[in-house]
């Protein structure tokens, strides 16, 4: 399928369809999927708004940066874990801040690893202490990344 046909069904399609447009879009890694990938953060599909935050992370979008730090609000998981993955692809120092309150404050374990693995990809040193406390939870899973995460972080 072309590019033009992606970005049609993305914007036109039925639910799957929209669904697969976004994650084909990000494996193309053409910066001109960038403007409708990110209007389909506010699509009422959670797996479009999984995939197209999924997919800005893989195009590497500055331009979305703060698109999907306003999804780490959002009521799906799957939505926040794809936004807070993206965040730590793009490298986004930006987020830092509002990662460090997901990680802190995030109800699902799943999106609090998610946190701890961007923050180390991203590598500022605000996330250090943030990391550090989580390196010190009891949840073994958790602490292991986190401690993962702190390796990356003091190399830099």
């Amino acid at each position: 399928m072309d590019f033009a046909e992606l970005i049609n069904d993305l914007k036109k399609g039925i639910g799957l369809v929209r669904v697969k447009a976004a994650s084909e879009l990000g494996k193309l890694r053409d910066k001109r999927a960038e403007k409708a990938l990110i209007a389909a953060l506010s699509d009422s599909n959670m797996g479009v708004r999984s995939n197209a935050a999924f997919a800005l992370g893989e195009l590497v979008s500055k331009e979305a940066v703060l698109s999907l730090i306003a999804l780490l609000k959002d009521p799906e998981e799957r939505v926040r874990k794809s936004a807070v993955k993206a965040l730590g692809m793009i490298g986004a120092n930006k987020a830092v801040v509002p990662l460090i309150q997901t990680l802190n404050l995030d109800t699902s374990q799943i999106v609090r690893k998610s946190a701890i693995r961007s923050l180390g990809q991203i590598g500022n040193s605000q996330a250090v202490q943030a990391v550090e406390r989580a390196a010190a939870n009891p949840d073994i899973m958790l602490s292991n990344m986190a401690q993962k995460a702190l390796e990356k972080l003091k190399k830099q």
